[in-house]
């Protein structure tokens, strides 16, 4: 495998070449495996018959029975033949096959966010809840990381595009992602199966279900998956970037044909893997420091596979997810009345390495340990009237408690490292002993030994308690057989309480190094004042100025105010002030807890949603609708150490002298992001062929953005972001066994307004890593080839993103004037310009399916070894290094199944 800083270089017109001659795509959702049931439902009503046209898929996207060509909402697709035949794993496996969703996982499994078209929020802090809400079986997944392992026993998966807050809630300002799982039921059935492939990935699953009786039906499934890592720790030879995870799943279902159904779901997951690994590819003269003092950093120069990584911190991630949901059914003739209640914890421990060398700096994690506990109740009646008015109103609850613990501790390796920096700060005239020294005369502390000494280090520790709730509904006005107008509105309640038990025992950053140079310019301003006055020719000695000052004072009062006065003019001048060259340095300052008697560290936000909808039927085959739709993301908490006042908080904690040394404004908390968008779309379904368009104008107002500057996150609300789309996804099926396929989504994003981001202000800019083009090409053979009914399965997918910045900027290349302060951003964001991301990824399998239930598969995802960075950042504390987040390799194997 390649890695290049620019792509692989492939252009849109070789993608359209390759995916002309590609295996398959599913966006489009086709048909299922015989037999299988496609109408299982989000809302769990009873499951209809298999559709007699297998082109016709079922959904339930705006919580009610709809075919994929009626509903007026854009919505991809992927049944459970696709996710089986391709091997998609999990959501991130699924951003393969849907163009619009973009998946990655940074630092650690915590920080793993999702995006549709281009909107979504970095999942790195656990206070930021996602702007695409994830939903399995109807019950809100309040973080990513409560979906991220291996997909259950799959019904399909629809991705909402656009703002869903009308009938979703809080957090779906940039879309839904909904997974629909198999009910119970009451023929007795189920299928085991295993996969083996290269990284030793061995893969088991299994799944039954059948009758307890003539009204209970049950299922339960389990499934193990488990891979060698593709990324070798160079420093004690432990693989990363390894696979070990395993869920456990089961139902009830309690259905005697009556008005009353009922659905209990149980199911438990955990997580025990090494992620994620780090490359470096563009070292910096800090860099060159680490390797001075015996640490090891990728070279990526020399290592372009980018398969050997370097970190003296094994990165363990352990994930324990575990719920339980009931749902209750009545019909009122007409009316069905719907309750879903559900319990649901998250536990996270995670150690990492911060500055991702074998060098032994700093140890710790964004997110070392967390809990997440959360209840919700959602209570709907839906409407199923003969007449020209229907409608669907509800209410949901949410009752969440969140408690992280994190921490950033110095190793052995980190006083050195510091040492050598500070003396290339000072040009050699400072090390740290004699900084030591000066800063321990200037504040009347012993400091011998303590700067930057192993152990110290940052102790975060933070709760939230968060509790929501919302009135939803809309209805349906049936104008003729043809024509439907639904107008839709949702009224959401949140209100976040947090507390927060910070410390900071690193003895450097608890230094204010404005008042110890307060002192050090006084100090040599006096010697230097009154050995003007005694004519020494040399600043004058302590003991000549107490001789001075006691012969003379008034004198010495009159030198001794005016060398105050220039001192508090200038201490904040780093021409002036040499030491706040090394503000640097504080790498972990303290942190302002709340609450305080100025931040009551509390939200309590609420906001209208509206959507408005026309569908008009022009033919039993193609459908017309516009809409307009808007959207809500409550405000979020920043829980982590970066968390720090809002500048008019801090304004008056200075002026009431309560804030703490080196306590600089921040971000607290970012206010809600609110989204609207307009969009026109068709929807044609005949015989041999599907086709769908979308053209639409969606903008996030206040995105939530956290943005990492290189020794922390900066949390912001964005201004204005503003994305005019197209999007295509159609099939064709020239033959009863062939079926051709693509899906394509242009995106033209800009910032319309971010003047404060970290990078200056990007206001009309493009936004970096939202691709202008991306497309999955493919096709499908699926062939009986005997009298006995075996079957031969042939498909594939090519999955292309344009060419792309992967940041806006990076901060560690901002110039500073010295004399000015004044900060030039270009160069931070030029430097963007040549750290790119393109991807080329495809997939393929072949099967033999024995008509006894038996199949037999050979797979391969991304099989052009497609390799890139699926993101870069400023290495941590490293000056002008930059590092990055490296792809999945090839990955192959075989696969069997057998079905009963």
């Amino acid at each position: 495998m390649k890695f290049t800083r620019f792509g692989r270089g492939a252009t849109v017109r070789s993608a359209l070449l390759v995916g002309t001659a590609a295996l398959a795509m599913p966006t489009a959702a086709l048909a299922q495996d015989e037999g299988e049931d496609q109408a299982a439902v989000y809302d769990d009503a009873e499951e209809q018959a298999e559709s007699p046209d297998p082109n016709v898929i079922v959904v339930t996207a705006t919580k009610r029975e709809q075919t994929l060509q009626e509903v007026p909402v854009a919505v991809s697709v992927t049944t459970a033949e696709t996710i089986e035949q391709a091997q998609i794993r999990d959501i991130a496996d699924l951003a393969t096959v849907v163009p619009s969703l973009r998946v990655s996982t940074l630092q650690s499994a915590f920080a793993t966010s999702y995006s549709v078209r281009g909107f979504g929020t970095d999942g790195n802090n656990i206070g930021l809840e996602p702007s695409v809400a994830m939903f399995v079986d109807g019950v809100y997944r309040s973080r990513a990381i409560a979906q991220i392992s291996d997909l259950p026993d799959i019904q399909r998966v629809e991705v909402l595009r656009g703002p869903q807050s009308t009938l979703f809630g809080k957090n779906a300002s940039a879309g839904v992602i909904s997974l629909v799982t198999k009910r119970p039921e009451f023929d007795f059935s189920g299928s085991v199966e295993a996969s083996y492939g290269n990284f030793e990935a061995k893969v088991v699953k299994g799944y039954i279900t059948g009758p307890i009786s003539d009204s209970i039906a049950f299922s339960a499934g389990a499934g193990w998956n488990n891979r060698d890592g593709y990324l070798t720790n160079g420093f004690n030879g432990e693989d990363v970037n390894d696979r070990n995870r395993w869920f456990t799943r089961g139902q009830l279902l309690f259905d005697n044909g009556g008005p009353l159904q009922a659905r209990i779901i149980a199911d438990y997951d955990e997580i025990e893997e090494r992620c994620c690994g780090v490359v470096n590819v563009r070292p910096s003269l800090e860099t060159s420091v680490i390797r001075l003092i015996g640490g090891q950093v990728n070279d990526f120069n020399n290592n372009p596979d980018g398969d050997v990584i370097f970190t003296d911190v094994d990165p363990i991630n352990e994930v324990q997810n575990y719920g339980i949901s009931g749902q209750l059914d009545y019909e009122f003739g007409a009316i069905t009345a719907t309750s879903i209640t559900a319990y649901r914890e998250t536990s996270l421990a995670a150690d990492q390495d911060v500055d991702f060398t074998s060098a032994s700096l700093a140890t710790g994690a964004n997110i070392g340990d967390a809990d997440i506990d959360t209840f919700t109740q959602e209570l709907r009646f839906s409407s199923d009237f003969d007449g020209p008015f229907n409608f669907l109103l509800g209410g949901y609850y949410f009752d969440e408690s969140v408690s992280t613990r994190d921490q950033i501790v110095y190793g052995s390796d980190f006083r050195p490292y510091a040492d050598l920096l500070v003396q290339g700060l000072t040009g050699g005239t400072q090390s740290i002993p004699t900084l030591e020294a000066t800063l321990g005369a200037l504040n009347g502390t012993d400091f011998t030994g303590q700067f930057f000494a192993e152990g110290q280090g940052f102790f975060n520790s933070i709760s939230q308690d968060n509790e929501a709730y919302s009135i939803f509904g809309n209805v349906d006005f049936e104008f003729t057989d043809a024509l439907v107008l639904t107008l839709g509105a949702n009224y959401t309640k949140d209100k976040k309480q947090i507390v927060t038990d910070s410390v900071s025992t690193d003895v450097f950053s608890n230094i204010d190094l404005v008042a110890s140079g307060n002192r050090a310019i006084f100090a040599e301003g006096l010697a230097g004042q009154v050995g003007s006055i005694l004519m020494l020719g040399r600043p004058a000695s302590q003991a000549e100025i107490g001789a001075f000052a006691a012969a003379n004072p008034a004198a010495f009062g009159q030198v001794s105010a005016g060398v105050q006065a220039f001192a508090d003019a200038n201490d904040t001048n780093p021409a002036v002030n040499p030491l706040l060259g090394l503000t640097p340095l504080q790498f972990l300052p303290p942190l302002q807890n709340c609450p305080n008697a100025v931040e009551d560290c509390a939200t309590d936000d609420d906001q209208w949603s509206y959507s408005v909808r026309l569908a008009y039927e022009i033919s039993p085959t193609l459908n017309a609708y516009a809409s307009w739709a808007t959207g809500y993301k409550a405000p979020s908490f920043n829980l982590s150490r970066d968390s720090r006042p809002l500048p008019g908080d801090f304004a008056a904690l200075q002026a009431q002298g309560l804030a703490v040394n080196n306590l600089r404004p921040g971000t607290r908390f970012a206010a809600a992001e609110t989204s609207e968008v307009f969009e026109v779309g068709i929807k044609a379904n005949w015989d041999y062929a599907a086709a769908n368009l979308t053209i639409f104008q969606q903008n996030i107002d206040d995105f939530q953005a956290n943005t990492f500057v290189g020794s922390s996150f900066v949390l912001s609300n964005a201004g204005k972001q503003e994305t005019f789309g197209i999007e295509f996804d159609g099939n064709v099926r020239p033959t009863d066994s062939l079926t051709l396929n693509i899906a394509m989504t242009y995106l033209d994003a800009i910032y319309d307004e971010f003047t404060g981001s970290a990078v200056g202000d990007l206001s009309g800019l493009q936004r970096a890593g939202v691709p202008e083009l991306s497309a999955v090409f493919g096709a499908s053979w699926n062939k009986e080839i005997n009298d006995a009914g075996d079957r031969f399965i042939l498909r594939g997918d090519f999955s292309y993103q344009s060419q792309i910045p992967a940041l806006d900027g990076f901060p560690n290349f901002i110039e500073t004037d010295p004399a000015t302060g004044e900060q030039n951003f270009q160069p931070a964001r030029d430097i963007a310009q040549f750290y790119t991301r393109e991807v080329n990824s495809l997939n393929a399998s072949a099967t033999y399916a024995f008509a006894m239930g038996l199949e037999l598969t050979v797979w391969g995802r991304n099989l052009l070894d497609d390799r890139y960075l699926t993101t870069f950042f400023p290495s941590v504390a490293q000056g002008q290094s930059i590092s990055g987040y490296p792809n999945q390799p090839r990955t192959y194997g075989v696969a069997a199944k057998f079905k009963f």
